[in-house]
């Protein structure tokens, strides 16, 4: 299965070059099939320039420019019109996100999962370094209201490093967040419309070089705009954009971590 890596990034010259080789490294290191998708979100610093002189040097890497309005949402939105490969993965470009854990995601993706989300935040060991307390409390706010709305056990829906097959991408369009909230459109839009999903625990470092674009305020109203109008389509469209042959059914929760449930192998022989 080829994985493809969506990385949107806007002024992140200081960390662009460190997130494409360490994730390249893994996956090279774990002989996984993949390309690496840089997305530049209208970009001034150097970013452009640094990613086009590691896709010299790489054939995986690759360079586009979004052609789209300045915006992570819409950075995320071309990259996923334009992978190539059987599955994807949304990483942050400022090497916050874990390498490794990408590796734990495509597994579960060829185990049979639609869909592989992280959590760094309890539920089998989560980690978490410098997360500023500000966005922490909104944070854990915010993912306990939509847990408690959607009940489908899953405590950092808002997390962006998440993996999906390609179906599950063609079967959530169209997408219509713009920014951050795309993070949340994602995930939601997939589980009730009936795609599987396993949750793992992954690692978060806070950034080391640059600056978050990231804003509570003006995110907040988009991010309820964005779970109202999936709980609404949960509950009113009878099952009009589940995935096809799923029957109309409420939300179930997550599988159990990989940590906890049997290999593969060891789950057909039982079953012989």
């Amino acid at each position: 299965m080829k994985l493809s890596v969506v990385i949107p990034a806007r002024d992140e010259v200081d960390s662009i070059a460190i997130t494409v080789e360490s994730i390249s490294a893994h996956l090279d290191g774990a002989a996984i099939d993949h390309e690496i998708l840089v997305v530049d979100d209208g970009s001034s610093d150097g970013t452009g320039g640094a990613v086009r002189a590691l896709a010299a040097a790489n054939p995986r890497v690759r360079y586009e420019r979004s052609p789209l309005p300045a915006g992570f949402g819409y950075a995320v939105r071309h990259g996923l019109s334009r992978f190539s490969g059987d599955a994807v993965a949304i990483v942050m470009a400022d090497a916050s996100d874990s390498p490794a854990d990408l590796v734990t995601y495509h597994r579960l993706l060829e185990d049979g999962y639609d869909c592989a989300f992280g959590t760094r935040f309890g539920q089998g060991g989560g980690r978490v370094h410098g997360y500023p307390w500000p966005k922490l409390v909104a944070n854990r706010l915010f993912n306990w209201g939509i847990r408690a709305l959607f009940r489908h056990g899953y405590s950092d829906t808002t997390n962006a490093f998440k993996a999906y097959r390609r179906e599950v991408i063609d079967n959530v369009m169209p997408l219509l967040s713009n920014h951050f909230n795309l993070t949340v459109e994602l995930p939601l839009k997939a589980i009730v419309r009936g795609h599987t999903y396993a949750v793992v625990p992954v690692s978060w470092h806070d950034r080391a070089g640059g600056r978050s674009l990231f804003r509570v305020k003006e995110m907040g109203s988009r991010y309820l705009f964005i779970v109202l109008y999936v709980f609404l389509e949960h509950h009113l469209s009878r099952g009009d954009y589940r995935k096809p042959g799923m029957p109309l059914a409420p939300v179930r929760p997550h599988p159990a971590p990989l940590a906890q449930r049997e290999p593969a192998d060891a789950r057909r022989s039982a079953s012989a």
